[in-house]
């Protein structure tokens, strides 16, 4: 736990910054004075948007890792996978059907589709005789885009393109108190997969080895695509679409911290959070009082990272 001091307090340092930084003037001293109107924008806004932020940043690394020890392999993630553009199907079908209906229910149609999508996945996969370092993630592409073009020419027809693009797009900016508290539906998940931890990185040395210790393979991925599909339904769900973020966050911590799921866990969710805050306050901080949607200022960042790990390991 020592090793992960410096992650602990890059994330503690970042929340604080976020606190204070905003269209609206929030100063340290005006919250210790009691000025209502400070109090209001931090306890209505800036705290419940530092939270979801933590949250999302935490669950979607997690699903990032877990995916990656299940295909058993390093390009893998809910955005290359199919679970992500899946789960946005469901959201169209939530809208189409169910138009009235509450957050909740639409999450749950979202997370059937998510979870459809990610067992399409790797059921493809077991058919995919040259199982390349990068044709798998291509395969989990190629099916994203798929799914993509099926809720593009839904929502076209039903003329929901603006609905489902406003929906979608990744943004903290909206997250004010009553509007977030969904993204804590992911916790429970996260810490059973730090249960699981052990089993998932049995299961990502292959079936006939796993099942040779005695491992209920086809269960555990099964516990695992559950996982993943319900955290990357809230996260969409609340706060639209993060790219990147747990194909790059788990990449960089199994470098220096070596394949162990279990010991992986606890950097993967300081380093997963700390990341999408900076790139919260990046997105503040540059056209400043007006901010740039995280999505892009993830997007940016994370093609440059992920361009830095492919060299690393493809060498």
């Amino acid at each position: 736990m020592k090793k992960n001091y410096p992650l602990l307090i890059i994330l503690i340092l970042l929340s604080f910054i976020s606190l204070f930084i905003g269209a609206k003037e929030v100063s340290l001293k005006g919250i210790l004075n009691l000025k209502t109107d400070q109090v209001q924008i931090l306890v209505l806004s800036r705290i419940p948007r530092l939270l979801s932020i933590i949250v999302a940043g935490m669950g979607m690394s997690i699903s990032g890792l877990i995916m990656q020890q299940i295909s058993q392999n390093k390009f893998v993630s809910p955005t290359t996978a199919g679970t992500i553009d899946s789960a946005k199907l469901g959201i169209l079908v939530s809208l189409m059907a169910l138009p009235t209906s509450s957050t909740m229910v639409k999450m749950l149609i979202s997370f059937i589709f998510a979870l459809g999508g990610s067992f399409l996945f790797l059921g493809i996969l077991k058919r995919v005789k040259h199982r390349g370092t990068i044709i798998i993630p291509l395969v989990g592409i190629m099916l994203g885009s798929v799914m993509d073009s099926m809720t593009t020419f839904l929502a076209y027809r039903m003329d929901m393109i603006q609905n489902i693009t406003a929906w979608l797009q990744g943004d903290f900016s909206m997250v004010i108190k009553g509007r977030y508290e969904l993204l804590y539906v992911t916790i429970p998940f996260v810490l059973l997969a730090f249960l699981y931890a052990n089993k998932f990185t049995l299961a990502g040395m292959g079936e006939d080895f796993s099942t040779n210790l005695g491992l209920d393979y086809n269960r555990i991925v099964r516990i695992g695509l559950i996982i993943v599909s319900i955290i990357s339904a809230s996260v969409i769900i609340t706060v639209g679409r993060i790219p990147f973020l747990g194909l790059i966050i788990p990449n960089m911590v199994s470098l220096y911290k070596g394949d162990n799921l279990k010991k992986n866990i606890v950097p993967t969710i300081l380093l997963g959070s700390s990341f999408l805050l900076f790139c919260d306050i990046l997105g503040r901080l540059i056209i400043y009082p007006y901010e740039i949607p995280i999505s892009l200022t993830v997007g940016i960042l994370g093609s440059i990272i992920f361009i830095y790990l492919l060299f690393r390991r493809n060498k």
